[in-house]
């Protein structure tokens, strides 16, 4: 009797198992499914724009609004990201939606890296199916974007990057520290500084690796005061990308913002900005 009573104990133990077992695995296929379904919601290029440092998508809001006022898109969402690369998607994108915008918002703001940009355009990827990618950024955003390229530029499973909007970039340091304030350009045919910030030398094997497709705009601000910059960031720390693109990218181009309104976080609220990113960007 009691060796029935084991039996009988073990078999209702193993039935439980498998039920669980059996369970777990369909609810995980049932969120694969799910997960499939998502990513075949086909849409036109993206086009990301990342805020500088201590910002918001506040700061973006200027930009995209004229892209929109322009007819480029009516459909503009927003993606919150946590301090651990939690991504939330404030909107939706409809599919076979042109030319849809992601104003990126980073909650922690005072941190931002890489890591956030690639966050971003993997939650994007799973829930989208597209194959190109446009980057905005401004301030710091463009060294987050930068330092993903140069760490996944050999990811085939991410979007390849069509364009990139570069706006007060301070590729070779701010004006708050001493290569950003004192460096100059000694090359003006290939960017090349005479001295390297960390955050630059960072950035130097792009010149190996940059991707050959991308189409660069390159602005920045001089406020004609005398100190030849942006009030943040000097005209030759931005210049410094064209040393790190290399000759690289498919096309590279300049645009210098002159007068109180190329002030640094003037530039995000600039009309004649606005119509660049919409020019180059969308050809409108």
């Amino acid at each position: 009797m009691k060796k029935i009573k084991i039996l009988i104990a073990t078999l209702m133990i193993a039935v439980i198992l498998v039920a669980g077992i059996g369970a777990y695995y369909w609810l995980k296929q049932d969120q694969v499914k799910k997960d499939n379904q998502r990513s075949t919601i086909e849409i036109g290029t993206p086009t990301l724009f990342f805020h500088g440092y201590g910002s918001s998508y506040k700061a973006e809001e200027h930009m995209t609004s004229a892209a929109k006022k322009a007819h480029v898109t009516n459909i503009v969402i927003r993606a919150d990201v946590s301090s651990d690369n939690k991504v939330t998607f404030i909107g939706q994108i409809p599919s076979k939606t042109k030319n849809p915008i992601v104003e990126v918002n980073l909650q922690d703001s005072s941190n931002g890296s890489s890591k956030n940009v690639l966050a971003v355009v993997k939650a994007l990827t799973r829930k989208y199916k597209f194959k190109k990618i446009n980057f905005v950024g401004h301030s710091y955003g463009n060294l987050m974007v930068a330092n993903y390229i140069n760490e996944n530029y050999d990811n085939q499973k991410l979007p390849e990057i069509n364009k990139i909007v570069s706006i007060a970039g301070h590729y070779n340091g701010w004006l708050g520290e001493k290569v950003g304030r004192q460096g100059k350009i000694i090359d003006r045919s290939t960017g090349k500084p005479d001295e390297f910030a960390l955050s630059f030398k960072q950035l130097l094997p792009l010149r190996r690796h940059y991707p050959r497709q991308i189409e660069v705009l390159n602005i920045y601000g001089d406020k004609e005061d005398g100190s030849r910059g942006d009030g943040s960031v000097s005209v030759a720390s931005a210049q410094t990308y064209r040393y790190l693109i290399n000759g690289r990218a498919k096309s590279y181009k300049e645009v210098e913002i002159k007068g109180a309104k190329a002030q640094h976080s003037k530039l995000h609220e600039n009309t004649q900005v606005d119509k660049l990113i919409i020019k180059f960007l969308w050809n409108k």
